[in-house]
């Protein structure tokens, strides 16, 4: 079976489709994937032997969210960012898998040759539209120009040309459950998580072992959190007498003085390295809240955007850590966040829950998308 995959996003929507890309290779599957051409994803798909149709334009180029008044014109170039590479890449496979962004072309590519296409969800609060409005009242009038212009009938209901009634829903059933909805029959296969046995770099793995457990702050791609941001976390750690990691993440995050009680990093196996942390202190994006939960590591959500807020919510209803409040922490409150985070109580839970986590749900969509039966 030839398998496409899409994705036009962040890391968090394409290191999750690497991983089933790994797992369909592993059952005899042919797979490619489109994904951007930033040199990260560059490097992991070429880790991990995954053939590469790289879009033309990096998702970094993406400089900020667009306002409700430009969301129309950003789903045009969206578009024409991705059609033409998916819907050649797409000739002579059996099934096209996709996520993020592509969900405005892989669609119609999909129709186009009569194959078949499933969606996949990294989340489950993201299917009931955006700032209280509609996909439909959002994006119709985009998609249909586009349809129209390669031979295709309008569409009736966005949300299911985007995610079809079934769509796969790529979260762990404890950390995001499915909360159920008459519009959509959700399979949910737990997350996908790409395996990484790399060892941290030397000069890491010295300055964690040269004293007790640090605290990890990072953004990811989140490129709203500044020098300021970063001066504030790090003090907010250093006022519970810990050392720092910081991610150094899009936004170029650094330390803000000469002291020898912070390690800036740039791409490193997370996985290894939130199991030698005191805590995560992060954004609150799909991946790295799961890969902390797996670690057993404690954590303070600073959400800035998008899903981020129903992490950090289920992270403090599940006791693994705590929910901050606002985009922009003041000294006080990250300093208040982390003191309640840091304690035995929250670490036991932590550590509880780890050893429960479920960690073969990319297996499990291969195995379901191969059968037929996703």
């Amino acid at each position: 079976m030839r398998v496409l995959l899409s994705t036009y996003g962040s890391r968090g929507d394409v290191e999750p489709m690497v991983a089933l890309a790994v797992e369909l290779r592993r059952r005899g599957a042919e797979v490619s994937m489109c994904a951007p051409p930033d040199g990260e994803f560059v490097d992991l798909l070429e880790r991990e032997g995954v053939a590469h149709v790289p879009f033309l334009k990096p998702w970094r180029s993406w400089e900020r969210p667009p306002t409700a008044e430009e969301r129309h014109q950003r789903v045009t170039d969206f578009i024409t960012a991705q059609y033409d590479t998916v819907a050649e890449a797409a000739e002579g496979c059996d099934v096209v898998v996709a996520t993020a962004m592509s969900q405005f072309v892989a669609p119609s590519v999909a129709e186009r040759l009569g194959v078949p296409y499933h969606y996949v969800l990294f989340c489950p609060d993201v299917v009931g539209g955006l700032d209280g409005r509609g996909f439909t009242e959002l994006f119709k009038e985009p998609l249909d120009a586009h349809r129209a212009s390669i031979g295709l009938s309008p569409v009736e209901d966005v949300s299911e040309f985007m995610f079809t009634t079934h769509p796969l829903l790529a979260a762990d059933p404890v950390l995001g459950p499915w909360h159920g909805t008459s519009r959509f029959e959700v399979t949910q296969t737990g997350a996908w998580t790409l395996s990484d046995d790399r060892p941290l770099p030397e000069d890491l793995t010295g300055f964690l072992d040269d004293g007790a457990e640090p605290v990890y702050v990072g953004f990811g791609s989140m490129r709203t959190v500044g020098e300021e941001g970063v001066r504030v976390a790090i003090e907010a750690i250093r006022a519970h007498g810990r050392r720092v990691v910081i991610g150094r993440g899009w936004a170029g995050l650094d330390v803000i003085d000469g002291r020898d009680d912070c390690f800036v990093i740039g791409e490193v196996n997370h996985q290894r390295l939130f199991g030698r942390v005191a805590a995560v202190v992060h954004h609150g994006g799909a991946g790295t809240t799961t890969t902390a939960y797996r670690a057993g590591a404690p954590q303070v959500v600073v959400p800035q955007a998008g899903d981020q807020a129903y992490w950090s919510g289920r992270v403090a209803e599940l006791g693994l850590g705590i929910a901050h409040d606002g985009a922009a922490p003041t000294l006080e409150s990250l300093t208040t966040a982390l003191g309640a985070a840091l304690t035995p109580e929250v670490r036991a839970r932590t550590t509880a829950m780890a050893a429960e986590a479920q960690v073969d749900g990319a297996a499990r969509a291969a195995e379901l998308l191969l059968s037929g039966a996703a």
